[in-house]
């Protein structure tokens, strides 16, 4: 097609057998969509697109990926919020009728459907790195490697000392956003050593989020561009295919303790304490 639809943060350029999504640079463009700079979707890893009405005075054209298609979405496992969307495109009512268009026209050149086989989609580019709260976390493409913090890290990663695990070891990782309560990423093992579960502040595989530290914007690229690397070498599911054993009471009635804090110091809303401890209680 190689017509160009501009909208706020962001313009798609429609190609033959693909479309060219640029992000703008910004005060108000999200963060997410400043890092990720530009992509390419084929749209072999399309499976749809809907128009909608957006918020004030504007539409929403929405191109939906195919389950398994961008490593992106895969790590970000449906927890993005609306405005970091980056396969959203906002603009103003009056261009509904010309978003209109170019929806049936994308429409008509799509024809896959269903969980893809593979990543059609490029993954973020290593190296990669980011700061979280117990520790700063890289990736050279091979390797990922955790690197603890004094004032953040547990006694436990202490003991276990810096980690550093290879691509060929991993069978996915886990990406829990820092914008919630426990927000965190965890790498998984080709082979995990048994169905236990341990606590995010605990694991030695894992690198906590925390106010200001792992932000969507740097800690999703990297566990996409992790994702990508493990896939790539043919790895299994990027979650775990065994259910978690159940927690000792003991350690939910700490994790609730904890919890009870932070609500009482205003820093969980009481939904959000409603909500999780009750996703405690039931893991007794």
């Amino acid at each position: 097609m190689g017509d160009v639809l501009a909208g706020f943060h962001a313009a798609w350029e429609f190609e033959s057998d693909s479309v060219l999504i640029r992000y703008e640079r910004g005060i108000r463009t999200p963060k997410l969509f400043q890092a990720l700079a530009e992509r390419r979707v084929p749209l072999a890893a399309l499976e749809g697109v809907t128009l909608s009405p957006g918020r004030r005075g504007t539409v929403v054209l929405r191109a939906e990926p195919r389950p398994g298609a961008d490593p992106l979405m895969e790590a970000a496992a449906g927890q993005l919020k609306e405005h970091s969307d980056p396969y959203r495109l906002v603009l103003p009512a009056e261009r509904a009728t010309l978003a209109e268009y170019y929806a049936d026209e994308l429409r008509a050149q799509l024809t896959e459907s269903g969980p893809a086989e593979r990543h059609l989609v490029a993954a973020p580019e290593a190296p990669r790195h980011f700061k979280a709260y117990d520790g700063k976390a890289s990736f050279d493409g091979t390797s990922v490697h955790f690197r603890w913090s004094w004032t953040g890290a547990s006694t436990a990663k202490w003991k276990a000392g810096d980690q550093r695990f290879q691509v060929a070891d991993l069978g996915g990782v886990e990406w829990r956003s820092p914008e919630v309560f426990e927000g965190h990423l965890r790498l998984l093992h080709r082979s995990p050593a048994d169905g236990r579960t341990v606590q995010p502040d605990q694991d030695p595989a894992t690198v906590v989020f925390g106010l200001g530290y792992g932000p969507v914007h740097e800690s999703l690229p990297f566990a996409a561009a992790v994702l990508a690397a493990v896939r790539a070498r043919g790895s299994a599911a990027a979650v775990p295919t065994t259910p978690p054993r159940r927690r000792d009471p003991a350690d939910i009635a700490e994790r609730i303790r904890h919890l009870g804090e932070l609500h009482g110091a205003g820093l969980v809303t009481d939904e959000e304490f409603a909500v999780k401890k009750a996703e405690l209680l039931a893991e007794l």
